[in-house]
């Protein structure tokens, strides 16, 4: 994995100190005897220490299937698979659910097969020491998956991995699904926790924590790199806490406890990269707005800038007189010889609801899966070009190429922007 400059000088920063051996050691006694039980909506763990999560019957519940399914799968070995572009949402979580289950004498291998090209998602991992791979289908493909019982999919349902159907066919079942998108297919697992009012999968796994499943301890130093990984993904999930509800706010509370507020500050001071910043030029060159929604294609980029587009976004949707921007361009991975054309959308209309605009808009591919899905103010999509990969060493196909599928995108979405009669966009 590369590392941008600013990285490294980030990486200098005084942080909570190397790790030693015992930041390690989990103790792993058998947690059937160890029950949880919960007093008057307060919640005690073993040897009845509080751990002060409210009285919440989902969650209660949620957490306990949660407890019995790790118990049912004890001294597995399973694979946390990730979206392929992971968040910090995505990569705190899986890091928690990896902790807990250590707890079960489950192993875990967290991985994702895309690029971590955000700044801040490269400085969260470089900087915690957050233990997730990089594997490409061809990677997948040499490994002997023959050890793994099991595999989990966290802050994503399948449908933005690369990895998930290649699992499927070696016959590996699924465990667990836990997600706040909406839902974007029909998945069974022994265990599924996909709530759509949660603002970020961050919560919900502090909420696991709180009811006990793992007793943070602020002298261990791994257990502060996590929480300060769950802070940051439900500080981005939300917005900055800006569009955070009661929960994600106990949430936050809960980990204010345990967080390095220096070590998040050195994630959060990751500059964008010169080429992000290219990209964000782009954008404003190439944006057209209508109705207050701001639309611009930015052509081809490089797979490890694919973060570049929601970037992008994020800054496009902060202009005067703009409530919704629409960021996509082609992105080549030169390694596997694919293109898919991915898109970001941010949005600051209360009326609007990027998971129902994005699957209006895009709609299902053959197998029934939509292109893209969104939650609270955000989403994206990801269409794979197929047969029409590759052959940009044509400059003047390369062009005619994206001439079209920047056409058919703008279509697409001026078809919701500019509507007759369309429920989604009425007042």
């Amino acid at each position: 994995m590369h590392f941008n400059s600013s990285v490294t000088q980030i990486s200098s920063l005084p942080l909570t100190g190397d790790p030693t051996p015992n930041d390690f050691e989990i103790d792993n006694k058998d947690l059937a005897e160890v029950p949880l039980t919960r007093h008057s909506g307060t919640t005690f763990v073993g040897d009845g220490s509080f751990v002060g999560l409210r009285n919440n019957s989902l969650v209660n519940q949620k957490s306990e299937e949660l407890h019995n399914t790790f118990l049912a799968h004890k001294q597995e070995r399973q694979l946390i698979i990730l979206q392929d572009f992971p968040d910090p949402d995505a990569l705190s979580c899986a890091w928690a659910y990896q902790l807990i289950a250590q707890q079960y004498d489950i192993k875990c291998d967290i991985v994702y097969a895309g690029a971590l090209s955000h700044q801040e998602n490269i400085a969260l991992v470089k900087l915690t020491g957050l233990p997730a791979q990089r594997w490409t289908i061809q990677t997948l493909k040499s490994k002997d998956l023959s050890s793994y019982q099991g595999f989990v999919l966290i802050d994503n349902q399948g449908t933005t991995s690369q990895l998930v159907p290649v699992v499927q066919e070696v016959g590996i079942p699924i465990v667990a699904v836990i997600d706040h998108h909406s839902l974007q297919s029909d998945m069974k697992s022994d265990f599924f926790d996909v709530r759509p009012s949660v603002r970020a999968t961050a919560t919900i796994f502090t909420q696991y924590l709180q009811y006990g499943l793992l007793t943070l301890d602020s002298s261990i130093n791994q257990h502060v790199k996590c929480a300060t990984a769950l802070m940051h993904g439900l500080r981005s999930d939300t917005n900055r806490l800006m569009q955070a509800q009661e929960e994600d706010f106990m949430a936050a509370a809960y980990l204010s406890k345990f967080y390095d507020a220096q070590l998040l500050n050195a994630i959060l001071q990751a500059n964008r990269s010169k080429r992000v910043m290219d990209v964000i030029e782009r954008s404003l060159k190439n944006r057209i707005v209508q109705n207050n929604f701001s639309i611009a294609g930015v052509g081809y980029l490089r797979y490890d800038d694919r973060d570049a587009i929601p970037q992008a976004a994020d800054f496009i949707v902060t202009e005067e007189n703009v409530h919704t921007a629409l960021v996509y361009g082609i992105v080549h991975d030169e390694d596997e010889e694919l293109e898919v054309v991915i898109g970001s959308l941010r949005t600051t209309k209360l009326t609007l609801d990027p998971d129902e605009f994005i699957k209006e808009a895009f709609g299902q591919d053959s197998s029934g899966r939509f292109f893209g899905g969104g939650r609270t103010s955000a989403g994206g999509f990801e269409i794979p070009m197929g047969f029409l990969s590759g052959g940009n060493e044509n400059s003047a196909y390369a062009k005619m190429k994206w001439e079209v599928f920047d056409s058919q995108i703008k279509q697409k979405l001026l078809r919701l922007v500019n509507p007759k009669d369309n429920p989604i966009q009425s007042e």
